[in-house]
């Protein structure tokens, strides 16, 4: 008897059969239908998670920048006494490898005032040549310039702050804070004229409708705390998620008792929170892309009854259970590794492309998208993660297969013979 040569797995009569199941005709036209919803769901829904990530990444990478390069990585506080040796401690502090940058600081709550309103503020006092190479704020001035502030004759505030006060740089503003008792007139408050000098911008509203940069000796002698600071701002050279390496040199380095506060225990609830909208964002559309599996289990399981007579004929001139299985499931994986893969290139421009849409959004519905007010930074931002990203395409491409199984497994058990009686 002439052996007969059974075609291999995944051949090209498998790939060929496959897609012509996948291409619409007038009576498969349903089918083909759901395949096409299916395929929009996981390119959807892998889309929307690529994005999603992306903008909580650079959410979160941005305001860690913009809180870092403000308040430094870690923040030196006394114990026991005040630091009125802030300059020794400095000193030793700075010759700690890896750190960039150290700012003695004074730091107080006021009320600034100008002729048309007012605003509470913080007021922080800093040394002209600290403030130089703070690049957050350096880097970004709008009007006036640091020289006024460096003769110690100006302050230097946020742009949003000079926006509700109606400030410009020359502009006088008026710092107000809370003074001492005294016995006669009871709790007079502290008021000075200062000068703008400057106006800078951040990009995160927290910080340019609050912040008031002081010359430090100025800053002490309105706190009436001559030679002495609260806080000394670390800057570290490494990435901000490896403050913990620099605590214990830079305590010993301190020589004296301090209590140190890194950047996360300032803002722990708020990046609490967000990892948790995070996490909670991510199983939600997730659910897009298992709906859009089950649409292929539906559409393959329609697509096998429909094609039952065709089963049994493959089944009688030779095909084995194995190739009809494999036939389904190159017709059921296609539709996900397509949506998938789309989906990729859908959410990677757009994330490339996140601020001109915003804009263009903004435009065209006349309202402003991602207020800076509430979200504390000017732009949109997006970071696409290497390592998310993959493990979203991976999820989808599983999910995608898995869904496959079922319906070809049933194709590849169907009867000959049931499917000619009742076909």
């Amino acid at each position: 008897m002439e052996n007969v040569t059974r075609p291999l797995p995944f051949s090209a009569f498998e790939w060929l059969l496959s897609g012509r199941y996948l291409r619409a005709r007038r009576k498969e036209g349903f089918i083909s239908v759901i395949a096409g919803f299916s395929f929009l769901g996981i390119m959807l829904g892998v889309a929307t998670l690529i994005i999603v990530m992306a903008v909580m990444n650079g959410f979160r990478k941005e305001l860690i920048d913009k809180i870092v390069g403000m308040n430094g990585h870690l923040a030196v506080q006394p114990l026991e006494s005040a630091l009125t040796d802030w300059r020794d401690v400095t000193a030793r502090i700075g010759q700690v490898p890896g750190v960039k940058l150290v700012v003695p600081v004074m730091d107080g709550p006021a009320l600034a005032s100008s002729a048309q309103t007012a605003s509470g503020v913080l007021i922080r006092g800093i040394r002209a040549d600290d403030l130089n190479k703070l690049a957050s704020v350096a880097s970004n001035i709008k009007s006036g310039s640091l020289a006024a502030f460096e003769q110690g004759q100006g302050v230097a505030i946020g742009r949003r702050l000079a926006e509700q006060l109606g400030l410009v740089a020359g502009d006088p503003i008026t710092l107000v804070a809370p003074g001492e008792n005294t016995a006669s007139k009871g709790i007079v408050p502290r008021m000075k004229p200062f000068k703008v000098a400057a106006v800078f911008s951040t990009d995160m509203s927290e910080y340019d409708s609050v912040m008031v940069f002081l010359p430090l000796a100025e800053a002490q002698a309105y706190f009436n705390r001559t030679d002495d600071v609260s806080a000394i701002e670390i800057f570290l050279e490494a990435r901000p998620d490896r403050v913990d390496d620099f605590r214990k040199s830079v305590a010993d380095a301190a020589a004296r008792p301090v209590f140190l506060v890194d950047w996360r225990r300032r803002t722990s609830a708020f990046f609490a929170a967000l990892q948790v909208e995070r996490n909670v964002m991510f199983l939600i559309l997730t659910l897009i892309v298992l709906v859009a599996a089950l649409n292929i289990v539906s559409g393959l399981i329609m697509l096998v009854k429909d094609k039952g007579s065709d089963i049994a004929i493959l089944r009688t001139v030779g095909a084995s259970r194995g190739s009809i299985m494999r036939v389904f499931l190159i017709a059921g994986a296609a539709i996900g590794v397509v949506g998938t893969l789309t989906g990729l290139l859908v959410g990677m421009l757009v994330c490339v492309n996140i601020e001109s849409i915003r804009q263009f959004l903004s435009w065209v519905t006349n309202t402003e998208l991602f207020p800076p007010k509430l979200y504390f930074l000017s732009k949109l931002p997006a970071e696409i993660d290497v390592g998310e990203t993959a493990a979203v395409v991976l999820m989808a491409l599983t999910l995608s297969f898995l869904a496959t199984l079922y319906p070809s497994w049933r194709a590849a058990r169907l009867d000959p013979v049931e499917a000619f009686r009742y076909g």
